[in-house]
């Protein structure tokens, strides 16, 4: 297949993700498999807003608290705005991403990834994140990043498509192992841990449509950031991470999330 043709005969979980957060760019297959996703798990868009928040808020606070101006977005999905070097280059002008995936439609929308301030830098990696050596070994990452100062490793709603049998706690260890001391892990993952019932619902419309999915416990996610120092409140509701004021009044099972932001010793 051409890399920017795309097979609009079955859902595509980032072009679902695009209609969760009231995006243009899906189709219909993925109305419809995000319709049927919706009539089991009323919650989802405020799932995917609630996610898309903390990454937000996340992004500021390593910018502004922890001095970070270096960031490696893997998983990148469709263009959402503001995208991480908006967040990224509001609080620290000069800060750098390299964004990576290897899906197809992402590669159509990078342009949009790839504009940012006039002494930042972005750059676009077409790289699977279960290939970490090609996204380590990118000539685009070492030409923007400086590898030998702090960055931070974005990892946001991506890991609950990575099926255990390819070793996604491997893969996160391989991706955080070469980076210096000071830098951080950032991830956030899908849990069925407030409403399991409705999340082996949901996993069976993903799986129905080709789509791999591995929904993961809190105990299950906070794997992800052993060897590395948890930032306060811990592996938390992502809602509840570090809120801009009084938190939102959700409900547990509407966000079904898990986040978390940790240090490299």
């Amino acid at each position: 297949m051409n890399p920017l043709q795309f097979d609009t005969t079955k859902p595509h979980s980032a072009r679902m993700y695009d209609y969760y957060l009231g995006g243009k760019d899906h189709y219909q297959v993925d109305e419809e498999a995000a319709a049927h996703v919706m009539a089991v798990f009323p919650g989802v868009k405020t799932c995917a807003r609630e996610n898309r928040s903390f990454m937000h808020r996340a992004t500021r606070w390593l910018a502004r608290e922890a001095g970070i101006r270096q960031f490696l977005d893997i998983g990148t999905g469709i263009p959402t705005e503001p995208n991480l070097h908006q967040v990224a280059q509001s609080v620290a002008p000069d800060a750098r991403v390299v964004y990576a995936d290897h899906d197809p439609i992402v590669l159509a929308y990078a342009q949009a990834l790839l504009t940012g301030t006039p002494t930042g830098r972005t750059a676009y990696i077409q790289a699977d994140v279960r290939d970490p050596e090609r996204i380590l070994g990118a000539p685009e990452l070492h030409e923007t990043l400086d590898m030998s100062k702090p960055v931070a490793l974005s990892l946001n709603a991506l890991f609950h498509f990575i099926p255990d049998e390819d070793k996604p706690y491997d893969v996160v260890r391989q991706l955080v192992e070469p980076l210096p001391s000071g830098s951080y892990l950032i991830l956030t993952h899908c849990t069925p841990d407030f409403d399991p019932e409705t999340w082996e619902k949901v996993i069976e419309i993903y799986h129905q449509g080709g789509i791999p999915a591995k929904v993961r416990s809190r105990s299950q996610v906070e794997v992800f950031f052993e060897g590395l120092e948890l930032i306060e409140p811990g592996v938390q509701e992502p809602h509840l991470w570090r809120p801009d004021g009084e938190p939102p009044a959700l409900d547990s099972a509407d966000v079904s999330f898990w986040a978390g932001v940790a240090r490299k010793p």
